[in-house]
């Protein structure tokens, strides 16, 4: 049912207050029409008997308590749904910004979505090659998975992003369809740009529907910028039976906007002033990942937070530990020397890489090769600490081996270049021929049969 209203009763920062309000609902789309002809947008975030508070996405600036003819539309915030997303750029707020005109809506989805039954979720299987050799090989993307990438102010998430963007793709099976959803919350402009210029330019923006939401733009757009991407991936992956990709990043800024407007509404604060429904608020972000049974398609998100002071024990961080299946964590000492993309081997880990990696998806050695490989280089760093103390011409030969085994890696493996895409049968091989640099007796987490079948020091000289 459509209400109109007449007047405001109070305005306060994004949001106005109207008294005398009946028959309308929390979430519910509202049209603000003001006497200049000019119409904003908002929504309805509390109803306090007959007081509806709403929030104004465009923000209040140039409004008054007169004047102002407020329209309640009777539905929530609804995103136009059509496999013509693909190819085009929109706002925060799901409005096309790329200059092609509005989009023929097949039909109009709400941006909260609809929970996924948890009886009628698919356990994620099979995986998605990114030709990035520690991620492929180390943290495997699995499908329907959500494994965040946790880095700090600076660093080259944002490469890391487009090189995801432009080299994802699914295992080659016939008639699978593949897309990547692409979000950006609280970014500048020139980072935007980077980021349209960067998929134009690598012919990969027609199977890319991008959602970008600037740091001048309102906060409150920036809140809906995810829901909006989630809304468009699910009705790509269950409607049109693609594999899709959402890649959202920042989402500590989409948190700060949450805590902006969270203050803004009077709510108590939480942990370093973050409202305490954060954890709830992500999960229902976080957990529209997934597969369901009886559908071909699947959501997969790779969320991208920068961590305040590199603290992991910040709250966006640690609640989103919580809440999705592993994570990787970018490294400043290997940034600082150059190492891209610096992953850190040790914290990362993805929790269903061990159900979507092997024969019949990847490799039959790649469970053997990534053991291996977290095993040395933890050795590497006991090996590190131990000469730092005592000097390297002090270690046991089995130490300086180790040793420089590491700076191979680091080197050969985790390096690598913003333009090289590597196939998961490179990257294993690469893995092998660095093992090799090592002593058949120092590889203890591989079975001897496979051990026999890979280890090669003719390979290894290939590092000397």
């Amino acid at each position: 049912m459509k209400v109109e209203r007449l007047g405001l009763q109070e305005i306060n920062g994004p949001l106005v207050a109207l008294d005398g309000v009946s028959g309308v609902s929390n979430e519910e789309v509202v049209e603000l029409s003001l006497a200049d002809g000019s119409v904003r947008t908002g929504r309805v975030i509390a109803l306090d008997g007959a007081r509806a508070v709403v929030q104004v996405f465009e923000g209040t600036a140039g409004l008054s308590l007169n004047g102002v003819r407020t329209r309640f539309l009777g539905h929530p915030l609804q995103l136009p749904l059509s496999p013509e997303l693909l190819g085009r750029v929109f706002n925060g707020a799901g409005r096309p910004v790329d200059g092609l005109g509005g989009l023929y809506a097949e039909k109009y989805g709400d941006i909260n979505g609809s929970p996924m039954n948890p009886v009628a979720r698919e356990y994620p299987r099979n995986y998605i090659a990114t030709g990035v050799s520690s991620i492929d090989c180390l943290v495997t993307l699995i499908r329907g998975q959500k494994l965040p990438i946790f880095s700090g102010s600076g660093m080259s998430h944002n490469q890391l992003a487009v090189q995801i963007v432009r080299q994802a793709q699914t295992a080659a099976q016939a008639g699978e369809k593949f897309g990547v959803v692409f979000a950006a919350m609280g970014v500048k402009n020139d980072v935007a740009d980077y980021f349209r210029r960067s998929f134009d330019e690598a012919g990969v923006m027609g199977h890319v529907c991008m959602f970008l939401n600037l740091s001048n733009d309102p906060i409150i757009e920036r809140i809906l910028t995810p829901k909006c991407a989630l809304t468009a991936a699910e009705y790509l992956a269950f409607e049109h039976d693609m594999h899709v990709l959402v890649v959202m990043t920042d989402v500590t800024a989409y948190c700060e906007a949450l805590r902006e407007f969270s203050s803004s509404k009077g709510e108590i604060p939480g942990r370093k002033g973050y409202p305490g429904y954060l954890y709830s608020d992500l999960a229902s972000l976080y957990e529209r990942a997934g597969l369901l049974k009886g559908k071909k398609g699947s959501v997969t998100q790779i969320p991208i937070l920068t961590m305040p002071n590199d603290d992991i024990t910040h709250p966006v961080p640690d609640l989103t530990g919580y809440i999705t299946e592993g994570q990787i964590v970018l490294d400043r000492n290997l940034d600082h020397l150059g190492i891209y993309p610096p992953v850190s081997v040790l914290p990362s880990l993805s929790r269903l890489m061990k159900d979507g990696i092997g024969a019949g998806y990847t490799r039959d050695d790649h469970s053997a090769a990534s053991a291996q490989l977290f095993a040395s280089y933890a050795k590497v760093q006991d090996a590190r600490a131990l000469a730092s103390v005592i000097g390297e011409e002090e270690l046991a030969p089995s130490d300086r081996l180790h040793l420089r085994f590491g700076g191979l890696f680091e080197r050969y493996f985790l390096n690598q270049g913003f333009t090289e895409n590597r196939t998961i049968g490179e990257t294993l091989d690469l893995a092998w021929a660095l093992l090799s640099t090592l002593p058949r007796e120092e590889l203890d987490r591989v079975e001897p049969e496979v051990l026999a079948a890979h280890y090669d020091p003719e390979k290894a000289k290939r590092f000397q």
